[in-house]
């Protein structure tokens, strides 16, 4: 019995999916939940596990082909291993003699059944590089016929195998002048339409300012090994005190936790803090739901989570879906300062830097200060110039006494 293997049932924020691996080829043995094939959509890869216990049947949709939602991508026959394993003794029997002179031909020469032996020939299938699943390691026929289907798939799949998208730029020596022309991801091609959406149709803005980060350092210092302890192993990190910062930002200035819709302004009573991450596939976008009522630890288990998800590409569509505010932390990677890109249809995105010690007049004398920049990117259309301003000297006042956010002043 052929059971049909089919692609998920995508949300409606996702139109379509690209095949992007099959872990299986047909001939294959497979259990259920056995990993299949992965589906790439423009926001997470998708595993497709196996439903039963069979084999591998023909493959409808190839590496590389666009899928919708629930569309067939190829078969299961349940039950085809075991019957494949069965077959020999029946075939085996009135062949017997026959299978042990070719047999005997050399060391090399597998022993196989003289019908799987005449199959072989007539495709062009060489009888040594099938692997037997009959007693003994004899090939037989059901054997040869799951070579030749993987034979015949071999031509579709290899043009979508050789246009699949480089895992990383392509390394060249000094001096060629060769080129190499890779498409892009699903997730890379999104990323570059949502960009130049939000350029086109936004009004957007970037205002700066720099906080000091002794404070949050010395409260972090002070404190992280107690707090790991305290919170089963989960590590305290800077991210956390921005996200804290930035949802009682948000309580205060509720338009720039809003968006646009139409010729309507949807207000959010929750903050869905959108953290960048950054991954294989590129830079992906988990969201801590209702951050506003998380704790430190909460919100560090959250974004450690995030982050192991992200780089073993386990992140769910739902955690990549929604948000109403998005922070970036560039200084990650060395960044002293940039101009972040709202994600639509948020109407701002919060920006952090790298921390560098910097001379600072304080009180009169020059002292030496960890500074970072931060850039709060914002559309215009829905945030005020003041409201921007003032809202990210909020999370500097903050982030520069953190006892405000406990006092929650």
């Amino acid at each position: 019995m052929a059971i049909e293997i089919k692609a998920p049932t995508f949300p409606e924020s996702v139109a379509d999916g690209t095949v992007a691996t099959w872990h299986k080829q047909p001939g294959d043995a497979v259990k259920r939940d056995d990993l299949i094939v992965d589906i790439e959509t423009d926001k997470v890869v998708l595993e497709v596990l196996a439903t039963a216990d069979g084999v591998l049947g023909a493959i409808v949709k190839n590496e590389g082909d666009t899928v919708l939602s629930d569309e067939v991508l190829g078969s299961i026959v349940e039950g085809g291993a075991a019957a494949a394993a069965a077959a020999p003794a029946a075939a085996a029997a009135p062949a017997a003699a026959q299978a042990a002179a070719p047999a005997a031909a050399g060391e090399d020469d597998p022993v196989a059944a003289p019908a799987a032996r005449k199959l072989a020939e007539e495709n062009g299938i060489n009888i040594t590089s099938v692997a037997g699943t009959g007693k003994g390691g004899r090939v037989t026929k059901e054997d040869v016929v799951a070579a030749v289907a993987a034979k015949k798939a071999a031509p579709a799949a290899a043009p979508a195998k050789a246009a699949a998208p480089a895992a990383a730029a392509p390394v060249f020596a000094a001096g060629d002048r060769v080129e190499k022309r890779v498409p892009m991801t699903r997730l890379r091609a999104k990323v570059a339409e949502r960009l130049v959406e939000a350029q086109s149709n936004m009004a957007m803005l970037t205002t700066f300012n720099e906080v000091d980060m002794t404070e949050v350092m010395a409260l972090r210092s002070k404190y992280k090994d107690l707090f790991e302890k305290s919170h089963n192993g989960v590590r305290l990190g800077f991210m956390s005190f921005f996200v804290k910062a930035a949802t009682e930002a948000l309580k205060r200035f509720p338009a720039v936790n809003a968006s646009i819709d139409g010729a309507d302004i949807v207000y959010h009573g929750y903050a869905d803090v959108g953290v960048a991450v950054s991954s294989d596939r590129g830079l992906v976008v988990p969201v801590l739901r209702n951050a506003e009522l998380m704790s430190l630890a909460e919100i560090e288990g959250g974004i450690a989570t995030f982050g192991k998800k992200a780089r073993d590409g386990k992140l769910s569509m739902e955690e990549m879906t929604g948000g109403t505010f998005t922070i970036t932390n560039g200084g990650t990677f060395g960044s002293m300062m940039s101009t972040p890109i709202v994600n639509p249809p948020q109407a701002a995105i919060l920006g952090m830097h790298n921390i560098l010690q910097r001379p600072m007049a304080i009180n009169g004398q020059v002292v030496i200060r960890p500074m970072m920049y931060l850039a709060l990117s914002y559309d215009h259309r829905l945030i005020d110039g003041k409201e921007a301003v003032t809202f990210l000297v909020t999370i500097k006042n903050l982030l520069e006494d953190p006892a405000r956010l406990l006092l929650d002043i």
